[in-house]
């Protein structure tokens, strides 16, 4: 007989692992990524719902999930199964609203806490006719679970009756896949009219994948083809390699019609006697949680790299993203600093006003002139740099993400940024021109505006500034002029560098804000191994 292993180690990587799992994300639209998150949702319903709580607490009853489509039957199936109506049965479709929990009073005490299914708000209504509460809300509409006890359910057995896995209601839907993650024992109903679709089929196969503890139900089946019906399930059943699962048939009854009431009790009797069963004889209940746990443990072995490749897709794909944005920002950058030494900055309207300096002309003129050129130029960079990059993500899937799609209009915003970098170059630049003047040895004391607009004419004009520094010598004097160009060269080159990489790491927020980083795909690796050797 298989023994459980619940020694702390194994937990302990177990719990490391879970944290792993829930640090995974997935938030770029690559072709993989809604199956990854699927996948790791689904992952952490079954290690919080399930894994882990039973390997923490191996004597809590068996947890037996009563799943299926739409009509199948399932509330009916259950409240026969405990003799008395605990869970609503009826024509209304989504008939279970609420997921209902009915076990022995005896073992009360293990479902109203919040070891198994914590995201649910446990409700309990000791005596009641379900038909008279559809829907029980919890706190502020939160989830609940409803816990009936039963003294005709036996005890070390809980039974768990889900919404429809085909429900219309998506939040069903996603409730009835999480329940069925916690359970020790997977019920899976059908009806002689569906047993082919492919919604419980899904769940059969994954079942199988997990090698959890399965029980199979053909409800609602008309006499007349019991035996041909029956057959052709069983042949299905085979062929999927699911010939060995227990195979229940309950015939279709008055009693089956919407919300008829109980099944006799001769027609749910060889379904509870199995159930009743696994939860009191010592090696069946030890065979079935060990089944399911092992069944759960073994599959990260393929499920985990599946996530840890879908991680390094992720950070593969974010790095192809920062790389067009480096790129094209790098280009600008250099078409920048090649244009600044070719004078480029000193043309159209600032070469006009440099001509006229000084006669028609005033040195703040003059500057207002090249400040204007200057953020011209740069923002015809910044411009061009996001142009490359907006084409360069159009041919990247994962550049349609919502959050880099929905980024401000940059035309209006960037300007200003520009104008006040700029508008703050030359207020520095003024600044640096006065203690030059002040430190000035000569009895006629320069204007420092002049002695400024000369130095931005010379900086940004190249060739076409060359008498900029020769008036600019002949005011302050050659090592004057020689230190203040070094001086105003250093603060021009660490202002361009500002406002290149600010408005680069602008366009790489919401990429950044996402926080797609190389470390899941290690960790869920790392995790992996940490648990394996611990098996």
């Amino acid at each position: 007989m298989v023994t459980l292993d619940v020694r702390p180690q194994l937990l302990d990587a177990l719990s490391a692992l879970r944290d792993r799992v829930a640090a995974a994300r997935f938030p770029l639209p690559l072709a993989g990524a809604p199956r990854a998150r699927a996948n790791r949702d689904e992952l952490l319903a079954q290690l919080d719902d399930y894994l882990v709580p039973r390997l923490r607490e191996p004597e809590a009853p068996l947890l037996a999930v009563v799943g299926g489509s739409t009509g199948a039957g399932k509330s009916t199936l259950v409240n026969s199964i405990v003799g008395r109506r605990v869970t609503e049965a009826g024509v209304l479709r989504p008939t279970t609203r609420n997921p209902v929990l009915v076990c022995h009073p005896e073992d009360h005490h293990w479902f109203s806490g919040m070891r198994v299914l914590p995201d649910l708000t446990r409700v309990w209504v000791p005596e009641h006719d379900p038909a008279d509460e559809l829907m029980l809300p919890g706190e502020d509409g939160a989830r609940v679970l409803r816990v009936e006890t039963a003294d005709t359910v036996p005890a070390g057995l809980a039974l768990l009756d889900a919404p429809d896995i085909d429900s219309l209601l998506a939040d069903n839907r996603a409730l009835a896949a999480e329940l069925i993650c916690a359970a020790d024992i997977w019920v899976m109903v059908t009806t002689a009219a569906r047993y082919a679709d492919a919604v419980p089929w899904h769940l059969l196969r994954t079942a199988k994948e997990y090698d959890a503890t399965l029980v199979t139900v053909l409800d609602r089946v008309p006499h007349q083809v019991v035996s041909e019906v029956s057959r052709q399930y069983g042949a299905l059943l085979t062929k999927a390699g699911l010939g060995d699962v227990p195979r229940f048939t309950v015939p279709e009854l008055p009693e089956s019609a919407w919300g008829g009431g109980l099944l006799p009790a001769s027609a749910v009797a060889a379904l509870r006697t199995w159930l009743v069963q696994q939860a009191q004889d010592p090696a069946a209940r030890q065979h079935v949680v060990a089944r399911t746990a092992y069944g759960l443990l073994d599959s990260l072995k393929a499920r985990l790299p599946e996530l840890a490749g879908a991680a390094a897709a992720q950070y593969a794909a974010a790095m192809r993203l920062t790389a067009a944005v480096d790129s094209a920002y790098d280009s600008e950058y250099a078409r920048v600093r090649s244009r600044l030494q070719a004078g480029a900055v000193l043309a159209g309207d600032a070469l006009k006003r440099w001509r006229a300096f000084p006669l028609d002309c005033s040195a703040g003129e003059l500057l207002d002139s090249l400040v204007d050129s200057l953020s011209t130029l740069l923002l015809c960079a910044v411009t061009a740099a996001d142009e490359r990059v907006d084409d360069a993500w159009r041919r990247e899937p994962a550049a349609a993400a919502p959050e880099l799609t929905d980024r401000d209009p940059r035309p209006a915003s960037v300007e200003h940024r520009i104008g006040l970098a700029v508008r703050r170059w030359r207020r520095e630049l003024e600044e640096y021109a006065e203690d030059e003047v002040r430190v000035h040895d000569r009895s006629v004391v320069p204007d420092s505006e002049v002695v400024t607009a000369l130095v931005a004419t010379a900086l940004l004009g190249a060739r076409r500034a060359r008498s900029a520094g020769e008036g600019l010598a002949e005011r302050i004097g050659a090592h004057g002029a020689l230190r203040l160009r070094d001086r105003a060269g250093r603060l021009l080159a660490e202002h361009l560098d500002r406002v290149m990489h600010n408005e680069r790491e602008r366009r790489l927020a919401p990429l950044d804000a996402l926080e797609v980083h190389p470390d899941p795909q290690a960790e869920l690796i790392a995790a992996l191994s940490v648990l394996l050797k611990e098996r």
